[in-house]
This record gives structure tokens, sequence and C-alpha cells, in this order.
């Protein structure tokens, strides 16, 4: 039986914790203003999607990347499930999903993208045929959590380009609270510094205080 681990003592996981704040303190000191705005954009799109899920069953979501929603979603829908989405698109949405779909495709074809989840080519007869880049999804599950990834990764970027994203940059609404109660912590930390090192000054002083008073002469 391999011996029991002896529990860290408060005062070191205390130590630990303060290091491991401080450490953090000092990273976010080293950012830029612009670093700093940078990252507070990307948090406010992520909490959004967090609070608005709606957005990834938007129909119009799979103009953003058709031929990634063809690969993810499309192949696992029933013919029921297509016809339901198609009178939720409407007959010009389905048209246009359609179009986007072949015209990404040519594209595609003509400019390969060696970072695409698909590729295309012509086979003997002239069809465009798709190759898949790596394992494809394995059921509809897969399918739907691999394109939420993606789409979640295309919003952070900022690349959808019919959503108003100045609505949620600009919004504290979307802020992470964590993130701001570290920030007033890193704060307090500031303010309590200069004391604390005056303390450890004024220890190390009166150390040396009663040291001198000793002798290495005991009395008896």
């Amino acid at each position: 039986m391999s011996p029991a681990l002896s529990p860290v003592p408060q005062g070191e996981n205390e130590q630990l914790h303060t290091s491991s704040m401080l450490k953090e303190m000092l990273k976010r000191r080293s950012r830029s203003p612009t670093s700093i705005a940078r990252i507070t954009v990307k948090n406010r799109r992520r909490r959004y999607l967090d609070t608005h899920p709606e957005y990834f069953s938007s129909p119009s979501l799979e103009l953003a990347d058709p031929l990634t929603y063809d690969r993810l979603i499309r192949r696992f829908q029933t013919p029921g499930e297509r016809e339901a989405e198609g009178r939720k698109k409407g007959y010009s949405g389905v048209l246009e999903a359609d179009l986007w779909r072949s015209e990404a495709k040519i594209y595609s074809l003509a400019s390969p993208d060696h970072a695409a989840l698909m590729r295309y080519r012509c086979d003997t007869s002239g069809e465009i045929v798709s190759e898949e880049k790596d394992e494809a999804p394995a059921d509809k599950e897969e399918g739907m959590q691999r394109w939420q990834k993606e789409m979640e990764m295309m919003f952070v970027r900022g690349a959808d380009p019919d959503f108003d994203y100045a609505a949620v940059d600009g919004s504290e609404e979307y802020d992470d609270r964590g993130i701001e109660e570290r920030e007033e912590q890193e704060r307090w930390f500031e303010e309590e510094e200069p004391a604390s090192a005056r303390g450890v000054e004024h220890d190390d002083e009166d150390r040396s205080i009663t040291l001198t008073g000793q002798t290495s002469i005991q009395d008896y």
C-alpha cells in the first residue's frame, strides 16, 4: 500500500495562492492596452454566445460556412428535418443556401484551402466531389458539437458579416464577473504591497535590536 500523502499546511496553501495571484498580476501588468482591449472584446463575444445559445440554431448561420455545414450538419439530417429546415428558411432562403454552397465548392476547387475541413476535386466525369481532410463526425451529436465549435471560433474572430459586433464589444453587460473580481484582488495586493514591505523591514530591525543585546555568556 502506498503511503498516505500528508496534507499541505494551511500556511503553505496561502503562500501558494498568494504567489499565484502575484504572478497573474505581473502577467497582466505586462500586457499592453491594445492587448487588454483585444482580450476584453474576445471575452465579451464568448460571454454573448453563452447567454444567447440560439445563435447556433439560426437558419442563416449556414451561409457563414456552407461547406462545413454540409459536412457536419446536413449529412445527418433526415428528409423530414431538411423539409422542416426549408420551411424555416423559405423558398428564397433555400435557393440562397444552395447557391452559396455551389459557389463555395467552385471557389474551393479553384483556390484550395489546406486548413479547410473539406477539399474538392473534379472526378473523371467532371463532377465536383469532396475529400475530407480528417475523420468525419460519427453521429449527429458529434457533428453539432463540431459545428458549434467552428462557429464559436468564427464569431470570436469577428468573421460573421451579418452580426452587429459593436453592440457586444462595447457593452459591459458581457464582462465576466470572475475576471473583475480577480482585478479587484490585484488592486488590493497593489495597495497592500508597500505596507507589507514596510512591515517586513520593521520586523528585521526589531530582530537585529534583540540580537544585539544577547551575548554568548549564560547567567546562572
